[in-house]
């Protein structure tokens, strides 16, 4: 089993690749100023690593605004194109309405734990 793992110095998110799946681990807030962060680092991790599926880790996250949906969004287009999948792990009550009433819900998997959706 191949583990990378690469943790950012100017928020708390981290990357770890096993397999064929990258897991992203969120920090406190998906917003705009992650956003594009997690946009550049998982299109690294996709190419460098034959990514085919991702999963997002919600454990610490307590916020995700519009700039949040884009993101998942772009990868769940990316990764589809590769024939893969995208899943979320650990959403609180909070976000699983934002996921609702967004329509993400439709288009990920969700899981209780990152364990779960890796297998």
């Amino acid at each position: 089993m191949r583990t990378e793992w690469q943790e950012t110095k100017k928020s708390d998110i981290a990357y770890r690749v096993e397999r064929n799946t990258l897991v992203i681990t969120l920090g406190s807030e998906l917003d705009h100023h992650s956003a594009e962060h997690i946009k550049n680092q998982s299109e690294y991790y996709l190419y460098k690593h034959q990514i085919r599926h991702i999963v997002f880790d919600f454990a610490k996250t307590n916020f995700m605004d519009s700039s949040g949906i884009g993101v998942i969004m772009g990868r769940y287009k990316t990764v589809r194109g590769l024939g893969g999948t995208i899943a979320v792990a650990n959403v609180s009550e909070q976000l699983e309405r934002i996921f609702v009433i967004s329509g993400l819900h439709k288009l990920v998997d969700r899981y209780q734990t990152v364990r779960d959706a890796i297998q």
